[in-house]
């Protein structure tokens, strides 16, 4: 999967930066005529809309993230929006929110579990108490009301946690870590506009909805996505084969080999298997879109291409398939035997290796296991055609492909000749 593809940056900004950057130009430019109670009123229902679907899906992070947002809002309140101005609670808040955020960011999706929650939520108890004794010690200090300028340090610390979540999401495409990073962001506006209060709930209200929104952001990635390997799930493919129009061709991919490579090196090597397989297919060309639709079986949608179009991309699917060497971690460690004196034989084991001037090639090259696929497209030409009707005849191509050897890509009703003309850019 391409991290800097135009789906990757289209997914960062929305739905958290376009929410952000609209409500930024409808403060600049003077339209946004909300009066503070509406403003405050849509707020507030973001808030609790946000804390129900987080508990309705066992969101801990999410009704943490809220809990900040409200908690930090109505210290924000108590300090810019009543006489005197409190800089000092402000100031607080612009650490503490990036660092709340932070933590919240890095702990372990554990649902509404006591050990889950139970540190953020001690960590937030003390939070508060500290904000409301720097309330306490600026009200007799009777400051004046002036425009609150975060300091240094907390812009570093802000713009270091937003630069932090922005990678993490590039990188995993997680829905929290957009709404995290948007959220803050949003919050930082909220703090800044402190002196402004219209302004500044209609930043708060904006961070809320970014949070709210990301339950559903995250409930539809379970829906639609494969959570081992991140491409498109059997849903999404069943969706993408009603939109299609002819001509458009579906290729059928298979792992070779699969079953014997779980039943020899365990599951965990079979997901990270998986997973390679799966980064290569998010990388294929001639406009294709990989799907996984179960176990080891992919496919791939390429609309408006013919299979003379996408037979070259897919020979060059293959061979990087091929070419990406996967290697073994610790060798076959359903096999290693287990009991009191394990460390000991390993300690052994590398003594002697050491003695003997180390593993030679063989034993390297016994470590590293050969992952190879094998591919059965076909197309639609006709309207007659039915997307079920090519997809079983890709499923048919695949069948021949792997009965003719493996590790090679077989078009529906081609010869072999033909294909390899195809593939070579003749035909």
């Amino acid at each position: 999967m391409r991290v800097l593809s135009a789906a990757a940056l289209k997914s960062l900004f929305v739905p958290g930066g376009v929410l952000l950057v609209s409500v930024v130009g409808l403060v600049y430019s003077g339209w946004l005529t909300l009066a503070l109670p509406s403003l405050s009123f849509l707020y507030y229902c973001a808030v609790i809309g946000g804390l129900l679907l987080a508990w309705r899906f066992h969101s801990g992070r999410i009704f943490l993230s809220l809990v900040v947002l409200f908690l930090a809002q109505q210290a924000a309140i108590i300090s810019a929006g009543q006489p005197p101005f409190i800089p000092a609670t402000l100031h607080a808040l612009a650490f503490l929110i990036p660092g709340n955020f932070l933590l919240i960011g890095l702990m372990h999706e554990g649902g509404f579990t006591v050990e889950s929650l139970a540190p953020i939520a001690l960590i937030l108890f003390v939070e508060s108490l500290t904000v409301t004794v720097l309330c306490g010690a600026s009200v007799r200090a009777r400051s004046l009301p002036v425009p609150f300028s975060p300091s240094g340090f907390a812009i570093v610390v802000t713009f270091g946690t937003a630069i932090f979540f922005g990678l993490r999401f590039l990188l995993r495409r997680k829905p929290i870590d957009n709404a995290l990073l948007w959220g803050l962001a949003a919050c930082f506006f909220a703090l800044r506009s402190a002196s402004v209060p219209r302004t500044s709930m209609a930043y708060w209200a904006a961070s809320a909805c970014i949070l709210a929104t990301a339950v559903i952001e995250n409930s539809y990635l379970l829906a639609y996505h494969d959570e081992l390997t991140t491409l498109p799930s059997r849903r999404a493919f069943n969706d993408a084969l009603q939109r299609l129009k002819a001509p458009y061709s579906i290729a059928v991919v298979d792992i070779d080999h699969f079953k014997r490579c779980n039943d020899t090196y365990g599951h965990e090597t079979g997901d990270e298997v998986l997973r390679m397989v799966a980064s290569n297919l998010g990388r294929v060309t001639g406009g294709g879109q990989a799907y996984r639709c179960g176990g080891e079986e992919f496919n791939i949608l390429f609309p408006g291409k013919t299979t003379g179009e996408v037979v070259a991309h897919l020979e060059e699917l293959r061979e990087a398939v091929e070419r990406s060497e996967f290697r073994l971690r610790g060798g076959d460690r359903r096999r290693a035997e287990r009991g009191p004196d394990r460390r000991s034989q390993k300690s052994r084991t590398r003594t002697r290796k050491k003695q003997s001037g180390g593993p030679g090639p063989e034993a390297e090259r016994a470590s590293a296991l050969s992952v190879t696929i094998s591919i059965g497209v076909a197309s639609c030409a006709g309207e007659k055609d039915s997307p079920h009707g090519v997809l079983e005849a890709a499923d048919k191509a695949l069948y021949r492909a792997k009965a003719s050897g493996r590790n090679r890509v077989e078009v529906s009703g081609a010869s072999p000749r033909r294909l390899r003309s195809r593939a070579a850019g003749i035909g």
